[in-house]
């Protein structure tokens, strides 16, 4: 199973780090040791004094694909869930400022938190997905997927150019503006519409 991750989807994330909107869509990969168990807390690891968190609509995989025509793209995923891609901040910026790659920043044990429970994607409007996160009942976050620089077709579509798509893989497919430090004790929960999808105790 792969995890793959889309950067600089939301415009107003884009602007809220600085970054500069890329000409298509910017991704990386998680290793499948990023996700965290179910039901076990997230603990702030020793190496890094910002962990951000990111909430992301995530979408999974239901059948093999490659070189996918934007057209067939919906053919390719049934569900959608919502994970929260952590992220070391130092340690990223640091990479950034030397032109290194920043996977240590991303891809660490437990950066992925994915939900439980994943929504029959005809239940939805694509183009009109709200969804927020709360931490310690406050909210944090609020995105909608038709805030989108790329859509979900054209994302599987290009991702499937670089890598044969598989059944069963996640796309975290960006986030909005609202990023932010996580500290011990936080209590993170991500919501899909009205719908509670996601609980991340931080240690």
């Amino acid at each position: 199973m792969k995890i793959i991750c889309i950067g600089r989807n939301y415009l107003n994330h884009v602007k809220e780090l600085n970054n500069q909107i890329s000409n298509e869509p910017l991704f990386f990969l998680k290793p499948d040791t990023a996700i965290q168990p179910k039901g076990h807390p997230f603990f702030i690891p020793d190496f890094s004094d910002n962990i951000h968190y990111e909430l992301e609509l995530v979408l999974k995989i239901s059948k093999n694909g490659k070189n996918i025509d934007k057209r067939f793209s919906h053919k390719y995923f049934n569900e959608i869930g919502i994970g929260i891609d952590f992220t070391a901040r130092d340690i990223q910026e640091e990479c950034k400022k030397n032109g290194h790659p920043w996977e240590k920043a991303k891809g660490f044990d437990g950066s992925a938190q994915v939900s439980q429970k994943f929504i029959n994607k005809n239940s939805l409007d694509l183009n009109n997905i709200s969804f927020k996160l709360e931490i310690n009942q406050a909210i944090v976050q609020i995105g909608n997927s038709k805030e989108m620089i790329y859509s979900f077709d054209y994302i599987i579509s290009y991702i499937s150019k670089f890598y044969t798509l598989k059944a069963g893989d996640l796309i975290f497919t960006g986030t909005p503006s609202g990023v932010g430090q996580v500290k011990i004790g936080d209590k993170l929960e991500g919501y899909i519409v009205e719908e509670k999808m996601l609980t991340v105790n931080i240690k």
